[in-house]
């Protein structure tokens, strides 16, 4: 690869790495090609984008990008494949359902909405991460529920309010 290539790879990563708030480090390595395609296979279905990379490529573009990543780039050994995604926790959805038949891929790190997750066994909590829309979907449920209660109590409060005024009335009479 000539210094020409590496800088246009180094400057697409740093785009990449830009432009995605969700960014998984995973190795693949030992995978067949079967299992390899069926791995982006089930990425492609979850909207989850797999590639692998040069790890002093990918090292370069992390320095590159405006962003933090903390120590992620000390999990920058061996074979490294990124996944990026719209939504968190979909990565480690799609590893966690694929290692049910494979001990690969695993979890070298990942980088979610500004936050540094390092390792495999970070996995299961990667998985219950809810996405922006699942909270915003929670908070407004929470939101909306007090008020739901008022208003239930003001229409039964009301009726019991009149059948006591209508009570009183009648006892007068």
């Amino acid at each position: 690869m000539t210094r020409e290539e590496k800088s246009q790879v180094i400057e697409e990563l740093t785009a990449q790495l830009t432009e995605n708030s969700n960014i998984y480090l995973t190795d693949i390595s030992g995978l067949n090609a079967g299992a390899t395609s069926n791995l982006r296979r089930a990425c492609f279905k979850a909207n989850v984008r797999l590639a692998v990379v040069k790890n002093t490529l990918l090292e370069k573009a992390m320095e590159a990008s405006d962003r933090e990543f903390g120590e992620l780039p000390s999990t920058l050994k061996g074979n490294t494949s990124v996944m990026y995604s719209e939504t968190g926790n979909a990565p480690a959805k799609v590893i966690k359902a694929f290692r049910k038949k494979s001990d690969k891929p695993l979890l070298k790190g990942a980088f979610i909405e500004e936050t540094v997750y390092l390792g495999d066994d970070q996995l299961d909590m990667l998985v219950d991460i809810k996405s922006k829309e699942e909270l915003i979907g929670d908070i407004i449920g929470l939101l909306q529920s007090p008020a739901k209660n008022v208003i239930s109590a003001l229409k039964s409060g009301g009726g019991t309010i009149s059948g006591i005024l209508k009570t009183l009335s009648q006892k007068e009479g």
